[in-house]
């Protein structure tokens, strides 16, 4: 099956136009923790419309974007009254409201479609298939009227977003200091839902009312998970939503072929992709993606067993050697008895093991193990914290005997050179642990 590029062309650029305009606005959706006010305000828009519709008698009025401009600004307005006043929380006046506006526009839709050409389905579900049946002539040649309307909105979007993006900035995160310099939060916010509103009647020609949240919200959000900085997160955000639009269109031509079965829906295929991009920046985001945590989690987990491996060596080398540094290394201890003590497989002890040859701690051959001058002060400091912990604990805390040490090992392991002195000024430089043993310098 072949692209045709008069009818998938336009497709792909409508789906692009529909999710540049949506993920503009879906930044500061994301960011002001409204993301449910889009979802209410892409639904709640229909009662507009449909007044707009049985007022006009046509699709094509600058009333139908008038009426879904005050809708969404009567959503938010609704909603403040009902938190402020109803004294609940604004999730659940936004479920209020948009969920009663939303019914009221659908039977003003159905009393609209008997009088004009509307059809309910398309406006919930748009129709991006049949987006060239309706050409308009212009100098570069004829182009479906969506994309020239989806094109107006975008550059409005992205008009008011550059013209104002220190407002923008400031007002969403900090409002306080943003009244302080005379920016208006209010009005930064009301304009918003306009321009969600407005995008949202533009895009229902496009991707439908239900599909429009998933371009407002996920590209935005996915750009979140992969992003520190504001206007960075505003441009991948563009990135993202063009790349579903593309990529969705290709996967709802391709892929049901392959598997015998007629192509799908575009547009819901375009929101699909934006979900499959937002699972790969939760697994892979440099931020808190899962794979980033689990290869934190690893390495600290291996670093943790290393040091336990250095802090056995040493309390070893205490007991066979007291205090003859010169002779410490002879303190050997099979690999099998530290696999064993430490309760891991010999297998894991020999990857570990590994890393602490690397790093020049230990000496190691096939089944013994001994300390070297690095790994011995490494060590020493570990033992070290792990004591003064015990102490500061025991005096200053006054936990019991029986938990020092449990407490005290899980602290050891993260602790530095200026917390040790730390705790050595708190506990009276003590040269003693609450078990009688000595706390080594530090090494």
């Amino acid at each position: 099956m072949k692209l045709d590029w008069q009818t998938d062309g336009w497709i792909i650029v409508a789906g692009a136009l529909c999710a540049i305009a949506a993920s503009l606005l879906g930044n500061f959706l994301v960011l002001r923790r409204l993301s449910m006010m889009g979802d209410a305000i892409s639904h709640a828009v229909l009662p507009g419309i449909a007044a707009a519709f049985l007022f006009s008698g046509t699709r094509g009025s600058i009333a139908v974007l008038l009426g879904a401009a005050s809708m969404g600004l009567l959503t938010v307005w609704l909603t403040e009254l009902i938190r402020k006043y109803g004294k609940v929380e604004e999730s659940a006046a936004i479920g209020v409201v948009f969920t009663s506006l939303f019914a009221i526009g659908l039977i003003m839709m159905e009393r609209a479609s008997s009088k004009i050409d509307l059809d309910p389905s398309c406006v919930l579900y748009g129709g991006l298939e049949t987006i060239t049946l309706r050409m308009v002539e212009t100098p570069f040649g004829d182009v479906p009227s969506v994309v020239i309307t989806l094109t107006v909105v975008c550059l409005l979007n992205a008009a008011c977003i550059a013209a104002f993006f220190k407002q923008w900035q400031v007002s969403t995160f900090d409002p306080l200091l943003s009244q302080s310099q005379g920016i208006s939060p209010s009005f930064f916010h009301y304009l918003l839902a306009s321009l969600v509103a407005i995008t949202s009647i533009a895009s229902f020609e496009a991707v439908g009312n239900i599909l429009v949240v998933a371009m407002l919200i996920v590209p935005a959000a996915t750009a979140f998970l992969l992003c520190k900085r504001l206007h960075r997160m505003v441009f991948l955000s563009v990135v993202i939503g063009t790349a579903a639009a593309v990529s969705g269109h290709l996967l709802a031509r391709f892929v049901p072929a392959t598997l015998g079965y007629k192509s799908v829906n575009s547009a819901a295929m375009m929101a699909v992709a934006s979900g499959l991009f937002l699972v790969l920046a939760v697994v892979v985001s440099p931020k808190s993606g899962v794979l980033v945590r689990w290869l934190e989690q690893r390495s600290v987990a291996r670093k943790i067993i290393g040091e336990d491996v250095l802090a056995l060596l040493y309390r070893h080398s205490e007991r066979t050697q007291a205090k003859d540094k010169n002779v410490r290394n002879r303190a050997v201890l099979e690999c099998k008895e530290i696999a064993s003590k430490l309760e891991i497989s010999l297998k894991k002890f020999s990857s570990v093991g590994s890393d602490l040859v690397r790093s020049g701690c230990i000496s190691m051959n096939q089944t013994t193990v001994s300390l070297t001058d690095q790994g011995y002060r490494v060590a020493q400091n570990l033992i070290r914290s792990h004591r003064l912990w015990e102490q500061y604990l025991s005096v200053e805390v006054s936990a019991s005997d029986a938990r020092l040490h449990a407490q005290a090992e899980s602290l050891e392991h993260f602790t530095s050179s200026s917390m040790r002195d730390k705790l050595d000024a708190e506990t009276g430089q003590s040269t003693m642990d609450p078990h009688g043993r000595s706390i080594p310098p530090e090494g």
